[in-house]
């Protein structure tokens, strides 16, 4: 039998060391980005990984690849029955465990969330505005979201995070606001660039409001001053000069970040993916109801990783847009 390696590397000579866990495709949102406003078919659910599956796989990642972060996503992971008892089994591994949400339960989970193993969420948050917050999200709950990011912050999750996905004519005219509000918070907001994995596939280059862009219209009102970027990290990170905390900037479109990436990814349906928007995906669930063994699934995960891409190459003449929306792959 083949010796596994130990590290998850690609011919690129990457490490892999961020695992992102889709626990569901379903969400109480029906953001503009990521799902269609109606027509939406979901996965049935016995074709959705267990959390027996969901913790094999994440214990195979971290004792025979050495990964130390895993992030759950969706759909809307909190939508997920008896979240809290995935978190303990998945936190009791050792890992930097972290959560994104819409934030629409939160203040009735946070509590439990924290308690199970959770270390860190990121909260994700597009505009201030009752109205805006509505057209964008499909739903009224603005409300709720905000009540959500105060629960996270009063019980110790740390740190809380703000995701704002910027868009040219729909939000951008909020950026500074976002900011505002995230200093008088104590959260970090992380200002991410509008990518093509919308649902409507309406998406276009005008649609992107560039990172520089971002943070020049802050710094004109909150001074700046850059941080050094970690090798890994998809977020350039900015603090205030003022002491007044920082922002995260994340340029998937203007500046990507491909030739450090360390992430790999688990759709809800089991399906392991190289990157966001890879156009291959490997059948771990398959394999693990076939009876695989843990070497062999390791195996997949190996042999999925050398064959990955050195990057998506949006904006591109050959950029091939993924067959599933944010949505169905995880964000």
């Amino acid at each position: 039998m083949a010796v596994v390696p130990t590290e998850l590397v690609d011919s690129y000579g990457r490490v892999h060391r961020d695992l992102r866990v889709s626990i569901t495709d379903r969400c109480n949102f029906r953001c503009r980005y990521c799902m269609p406003t109606e027509g939406m078919v979901w996965q049935p659910r016995d074709e959705i990984l267990t959390f027996e599956e969901i913790e094999r796989v994440v214990r195979v990642a971290v004792q025979r690849f050495g990964v130390r972060s895993v992030r759950l996503t969706g759909g809307e992971p909190t939508v997920r029955a008896h979240l809290p008892v995935l978190i303990a089994r998945l936190a009791a591994l050792g890992v930097d465990l972290a959560l994104t949400t819409n934030g629409a339960s939160l203040s009735l989970l946070a509590e439990d969330l924290a308690a199970a193993g959770l270390s860190r969420i990121n909260v994700s948050l597009d505009s201030l505005r009752p109205d805006r917050f509505a057209a964008i999200t499909g739903r009224d709950g603005l409300d709720r979201v905000l009540e959500g990011i105060g629960a996270a912050v009063s019980v110790g999750l740390a740190p809380v995070k703000i995701n704002m996905v910027v868009m040219a004519g729909v939000n951008d005219d909020e950026v500074v606001d976002m900011a505002e509000f995230g200093r008088r918070q104590g959260v970090e907001v992380r200002f991410i660039e509008f990518m093509p994995l919308d649902a409507q596939q309406a998406w276009a280059s005008s649609d992107v409001v560039a990172a520089a862009d971002i943070v020049a219209a802050i710094d004109a009102v909150f001074p700046l001053e850059g941080e050094p970027r970690t090798s890994s990290a998809p977020a350039q990170r900015w603090r205030y000069r003022d002491g007044g905390g920082s922002i995260g900037v994340i340029p998937t479109v203007t500046e990507s970040f491909c030739t450090t990436c360390d992430r790999v990814r688990l759709t809800a349906d089991g399906q392991f993916r190289t990157c966001l928007f890879a156009t291959d995906e490997y059948d771990l669930r398959g394999f693990m109801r076939g009876g695989a063994s843990d070497d062999e699934l390791a195996s997949v995960m190996t042999s999925a990783v050398s064959r990955k891409w050195a990057g998506h190459q949006i904006g591109q003449v050959h950029f091939i847009r993924p067959s599933r929306s944010m949505s169905q792959i995880g964000g």
